[in-house]
């Protein structure tokens, strides 16, 4: 889908360098009608599946279509449609766990986000990411849902020893996993400016790509590039899981 006027944007997925299929899935919507879209703005979704050599597709792909045709027909408010995307993708893919054994384990990531009249609004599980750039800086709004994300709040660890540490990969929040999910969403939406830009990875970037190298790709190129640039960036240093970025730049 081409973006209306107002934003770049573009994403990529790639397998990686160990992988042999990509669990990984992104998408960008907006509404059809001109009235739609004053109304729901733009919706970015980034999701990483786990779950065995097709489980993790299958979660993935259930979230983000759950989330997307979810959010287009809720009448709601940005925020609380966004929360009813995910709380209908949980139940999604617990429902085709139950229906097929050979995916019970089944679980996805996902962090999505809404931009509507330069506010933003989003929700988010598991450790995908959304950073914030703006004024040549770089910031985190999401936290990781995982057991080494919690040693980092605890104190125990440092930000940077997270990002390689043995045991970063273990969720302690997942849609499909649990009875019930509380998806990380501000009750306020965040303001923008003109020239930010927004990035949302899965862990196969942040856990290899530096800040500063992120920084770096999407302030120098634009966002077709700079996605291209930061896969690069990943299988060069072996890409060891399946690499999938976004990136919205606001005019």
């Amino acid at each position: 889908m081409r973006p209306r006027a107002g934003v770049e944007q573009a994403g990529e997925s790639d397998l990686g360098c160990q992988r042999q299929n990509n669990e990984d899935r992104y998408s960008y919507w907006e509404p059809d009608s001109d009235a739609d879209f004053r109304l729901k703005g733009r919706l970015a979704i980034v999701a990483d599946g786990m779950g065995g050599y097709e489980g993790g597709q299958e979660a993935s792909r259930i979230a983000v279509e759950t989330i997307e045709q979810t959010y287009a027909a809720s009448p709601q408010d940005p925020r609380t449609n966004l929360i009813s995307g995910f709380r209908a993708a949980h139940q999604s893919i617990l429902e085709h766990a139950r229906q097929n054994p050979v995916f019970h384990n089944m679980g996805t990531t996902s962090t999505a986000i809404v931009v509507l009249d330069k506010n933003l609004y989003y929700a988010h599980v598991g450790d995908s990411r959304l950073y914030l750039v703006r004024n040549g800086k770089i910031g985190r709004l999401t936290r990781d849902h995982s057991y080494v994300g919690r040693l980092v709040e605890q104190g125990i660890i440092l930000p940077e020893e997270a990002e390689s540490h043995p045991q970063r990969n273990i969720l302690t929040a997942a849609l499909g996993a649990g009875a019930e999910i509380s998806p990380e969403s501000p009750e306020s939406p965040i303001s923008l400016e003109s020239g930010d830009i927004l990035l949302l990875c899965t862990d196969g970037l942040w856990s290899v790509v530096r800040e500063a190298e992120i920084l770096a790709a999407v302030s120098e190129e634009a966002p077709e590039s700079a996605c291209r640039r930061l896969v690069r960036a990943a299988r060069a240093v072996g890409a060891p899981d399946n690499v999938t970025v976004q990136v919205l730049r606001l005019a």
